[in-house]
């Protein structure tokens, strides 16, 4: 009779671990398709692109003490943003338009400026997501490096008659930086073509050598340039949904400037760009943390048999799987169901055998050894 209770409280317990197992898979399937949200479900986020050591407290203390004026009253407009931002960057604020979330300055340009626009992939999909059917061209990166082929591009640029080139660096997925010369050389080439070059800086923070390779400072000597940044990765506001362009181009700056509406960011986001010069300190050394916790999960990695890892340039790392190894979805899905972390696998990303291949967000460094440690795990016994 004990033996018979015995195998029962078995079943029960088979069947309750099988149950949880199914809501986990639920969980990894209904994340996969979300944009977002992410903090409600209680896993170590290794997808997500953002800097965890910004904003300081004082910040959220400011919020607090503010919050019925932020939540009663409507926020101030473009020109005031622009203001701010160009305080922060030290620059003219009539070469600035700020967005809600660099994606509301992609959609304007990709959807309504640009006729023809031409990106390297892989890359950041919402470039080429957000335009309209047959205005984009894909222009693969060289395979197995990932690097930017500046003269053909160019050259692709020029035959498909594009009048947007984008350039994200450091590139999203394969975190690599394309170098300021190789730049400069790209924006000249299609200047002769009336091709406005964007270069997305949204990573550029997290390079080693970041004062050195940013455009920023070299905007006025190029008429058809123009740069994008998303603050939400570098300062760590996701939620705030801050963006920015920057451009000495009048016209295309006006371009752009009339598709935004007249109060697109609320007065949370408003907060955060009046404050944000006073909080420069906190930033450098927040970015200086994100480049030595990279670094040291960039090192573990590369000590993971048969796993190909790029050295990154953002902070994350992009990664190839050994080839007797699981593919990038069922990795990123066993990390999440049997260990609660969450990765991004790149299947589905314009690139051969894109299922190979996986993005992975550094954290903290006790959060990154747990997912070396796991990880090694899946490999290694993939392999036996």
């Amino acid at each position: 009779m004990k033996h018979q209770d015995h195998s029962s409280q078995d079943h029960s317990s088979q069947d309750h671990s099988s149950q949880d197992n199914r809501t986990r898979e639920q969980q990894y399937e209904a994340l996969a398709t979300a944009h977002g949200g992410y903090w409600r479900y209680g896993f170590i986020d290794h997808a997500y692109l953002y800097n965890l050591h910004f904003p300081p407290e004082r910040f959220f203390e400011l919020l607090k003490s503010q919050i019925h004026e932020l939540v009663l009253n409507y926020p101030v407009a473009q020109s005031t943003l622009a203001a701010w931002v160009g305080d922060l960057i030290d620059q003219a604020p009539e070469r600035i338009v700020v967005g809600n979330g660099a994606a509301e300055l992609i959609k304007i340009v990709s959807g309504h400026v640009a006729k023809k626009l031409i990106v390297p992939v892989p890359s950041f999909n919402e470039y080429a997501n957000a335009a309209p059917a047959g205005a984009v061209v894909e222009f693969a990166l060289d395979i197995p490096s990932f690097q930017l082929d500046i003269d053909k591009f160019a050259a692709e640029a020029l035959r498909c008659k594009a009048d947007v080139a984008v350039v994200v660096t450091p590139n999203n997925p394969t975190s690599l930086l394309v170098p300021k010369h190789d730049l400069i050389r790209l924006v000249a080439k299609l200047a002769e073509h009336d091709c406005m070059l964007i270069v997305d800086e949204s990573f550029i923070d997290f390079a080693d050598n970041r004062d050195q390779e940013t455009l920023e400072r070299d905007i006025a000597s190029y008429p058809n340039l123009a740069i994008f940044k998303s603050m939400s990765k570098a300062y760590g506001i996701c939620g705030l949904r801050i963006g920015y362009m920057l451009t000495a181009n009048a016209a295309f700056a006006e371009q752009v400037r009339a598709g935004i509406h007249i109060w697109n960011l609320n007065g949370f986001a408003e907060t955060f760009l009046k404050m944000a010069p006073e909080y420069r300190e906190e930033f450098e050394s927040s970015c200086a943390q994100v480049r030595e916790d990279r670094d040291l999960f960039y090192q573990d990695l590369c000590s993971i048999k048969g796993l190909l890892v790029y050295k990154p340039d953002a902070n994350f790392i992009f990664c190839r799987l050994p080839d007797h190894a699981p593919s990038g979805p069922q990795v990123a899905k066993t990390l999440f169901v049997d260990h609660n972390m969450y990765i991004k696998h790149c299947e589905g990303k314009s690139m051969p055998e894109s299922d190979r291949y996986v993005r992975i967000a550094s954290r903290t460094q006790d959060e990154n050894k747990r997912l070396i440690k796991v990880l090694s795990k899946i490999l290694a016994s993939a392999s036996l």
